[in-house]
């Protein structure tokens, strides 16, 4: 369960706009700034996380992308399975197409406890969350030091 560059931008992208006021659209090309990451590519991202839901998409001179809900019910598996895919959690740590109980790779039945751990710590981790953890100062969303939070007001 490696995280995709896709998954790493959408879940960067949301801690950002989570920092934000909500309702106020967040203009992609001000993301991808703040963040460090290729605006086009971000475009696309955003987008698929408003096709499944999770953001408004606003076009026009005040348009942008905003949270639907609070960051407190947004979960980091919500987001994961969005950017990776329905079969995040079930594919083969090997990479095997059929990989289960009855058909089992070499390390299936140590990863399994492992998967599930990750699992419950995914379903319990909110936006909120991380987005407080950014805000305190001790933890940082991007590589871009001492850029990103100039504008946000803690």
């Amino acid at each position: 369960m490696i995280l995709s560059r896709t998954s790493q931008y959408a879940v960067q992208a949301l801690i950002y706009m989570a920092t934000q006021p909500s309702e106020t659209p967040v203009l992609n090309k001000d993301i991808a700034a703040q963040l460090g990451v290729p605006a086009p590519y971000l475009a696309k991202i955003l987008q698929s996380l408003a096709k499944g839901n999770l953001l408004f998409s606003f076009r026009g001179r005040l348009g942008g992308f905003c949270l639907r809900e609070e960051g407190e019910k947004i979960t980091l598996m919500q987001i994961l399975l969005l950017t990776e895919g329905p079969a995040f959690t079930q594919s083969c740590l090997l990479g095997l197409k059929k990989c289960s109980d009855e058909t089992a790779c070499p390390l299936h039945f140590r990863w399994l406890p492992v998967k599930k751990k990750i699992i419950d710590l995914l379903q319990e981790t909110t936006l909120e969350k991380l987005a407080k953890a950014v805000e305190s100062g001790k933890y940082r969303l991007a590589d871009v030091p001492g850029k990103l939070f100039e504008q946000v007001k803690v």
